[in-house]
């Protein structure tokens, strides 16, 4: 629609008078639009995101190589935490969050007996990374069929 010359330049102009405290005032709106937004983020993560519970899945359970020999030993034998704790050059303290990080991802159980804490490896959670890398053996064990394949016929055409 072309322009008459009576109706303002900029949506924004409208309110404002002179061109120059209009672009200032757009700004000012826009920094307190900007403001607002920020702090109904920081409001909404101080309260919801703060419950939500923190996910230790597998793959973070034995991306730690004090947990995979943690693991290793529990496999074995039913230990309590002083006797894994022996076995490392860590604090016991560091140990027991290795050990309650275990038993969050459900890899490991915790059994009560008198007045010790024994810790049972269940390793059947163990199978959820053994599918995800048996997906990535498959594709590369199609892969590397297929590059012998292409060698074999390579060296049958030399022939």
């Amino acid at each position: 629609m072309p322009r008459t010359g009576i109706e303002p330049a900029l949506p924004f102009e409208q309110d404002f008078g002179s061109s120059k405290n209009s672009i200032e005032c757009f700004f000012i709106e826009v920094v307190k639009i900007n403001l607002r937004k920020s702090k109904l983020a920081y409001k909404f993560a101080r309260n919801h995101l703060r419950n939500m519970a923190p996910t230790k899945d597998i793959f973070q359970a034995i991306a730690d190589p004090t947990r995979r020999q943690i693991i290793g030993m529990l496999a074995r034998k039913s230990l309590n935490v002083n006797a894994i704790a022996k076995e490392f050059d860590i604090t016991r303290q560091a140990v027991s969050l290795h050990v309650q990080f275990l038993n969050d991802c459900g890899l490991i159980v915790i059994k009560q007996q008198g007045r010790e804490r024994y810790c049972e490896a269940k390793l059947e959670r163990l199978k959820e990374v053994t599918d995800w890398v048996d997906q990535y053996r498959n594709y590369w064990d199609n892969k590397l069929d297929s590059l012998e394949n292409y060698l074999a016929k390579i060296q049958n055409k030399k022939k």
